[in-house]
């Protein structure tokens, strides 16, 4: 008989240290980049008012986890989404089942810290504005992980509701709300962190040699036509520009392979990034499993160093 180690949402949440999980997220970018990782396509069983998808993975050095997660629309709350579920973390010699997790914040949080490294990859140097577009779960989690690494240089939360983007400023020191459209003017970097179905910025608004991370847009385009085409787009998978939505991304549908290019190989040092400081950079992110498995290996080494969660005989 072995154990189990369970974790409630509060405790996944405190055992994700920022630079721990950033430099996992990045070894695991980089494993997708060397084609290293095993990770199948996702799959997805469909119910009447959502999606309940499965995504495994291997990533050497990093473990073997699965997540299972719900997709579910917020009744009354136009563009909005649930993401509920667990992330399984597995002995990679034995098999044996080591800890369940939970998926929500870990999902939100890898996504932030893929952003956030695409912002160090490919943004200026020393960006004077930040802009988060949305508020919603993954805004919050993107300001909030801003605050603990940074939290110094000047962020606006653009918002269609201005009450929402006030709480979601408030994840950051000094943040204030404003309009999408003001939010995003003057930004070095824009995060865009919403549950769009078509897309809310537009090229005219950014400024030269901005640096734009979109992680949402699941349902339909976050960017515009003009911002995607632009310049090259950075992506974690070369699926996201070659698999239907959803796992690819409505905004890289026929875009030709030449001008995608993978994060994990900036990273890595084989691909320079920005190739001159008046160049338009723009990260789309559609996930993937082995950020799952980066974050789950992060939680599940603080748990067991602190001695967080509970253990369940199986």
């Amino acid at each position: 008989m072995s154990g189990v180690l369970v974790l409630s949402s509060s405790q996944t949440r405190a055992a994700l240290d920022p630079e721990r999980l950033l430099t996992a997220v990045s070894t695991a970018l980089v494993a997708i980049s060397r084609d290293e990782v095993s990770a199948p396509p996702r799959i997805a069983a469909r119910a009447p008012a959502g999606v309940l998808g499965m995504m495994p993975a291997y990533v050497p050095g990093l473990g073997l986890a699965a997540k299972v997660i719900s997709v579910f629309a917020e009744p009354g709350l136009e563009g909005r989404s649930t993401h509920r579920g667990i992330v399984a973390v597995f002995d990679d010699q034995d098999g044996r089942p080591l800890a369940v997790l939970d998926a929500q914040s870990i999902t939100a949080v890898r996504t932030a810290a893929v952003a956030t490294l695409s912002m160090r990859a490919l943004a200026g140097p020393h960006p004077e504005r930040i802009a988060i577009v949305g508020t919603g779960v993954q805004a919050r989690a993107q300001a909030a992980l801003l605050a603990t690494i940074d939290g110094t240089t000047a962020v606006v939360v653009g918002g269609r509701d201005r009450g929402r983007a006030e709480e979601t400023a408030a994840c950051y020191p000094g943040a204030v709300a404003d309009t999408i459209e003001a939010a995003v003017k003057g930004a070095d970097v824009v995060f865009c962190c919403t549950g769009a179905r078509q897309p809310v910025i537009q090229r005219e608004w950014l400024a030269a040699g901005a640096h734009v991370s979109s992680v949402g847009g699941s349902a339909g385009p976050e960017l515009d036509a003009a911002t995607v085409g632009a310049g090259p787009v950075f992506v974690e998978w070369a699926g996201a520009a070659a698999a239907e939505p959803p796992a690819g991304a409505h905004e890289l549908q026929g875009l030709p392979p030449d001008q995608v290019v993978l994060l994990g190989a900036v990273l890595d040092g084989r691909h320079p990034g920005r190739r001159e400081r008046s160049e338009l950079t723009v990260f789309k992110s559609t996930g993937h499993a082995a950020l799952d498995v980066a974050a789950a290996s992060v939680v599940y080494d603080f748990a067991r160093k602190h001695g967080t969660g509970s253990t369940v005989c199986v």
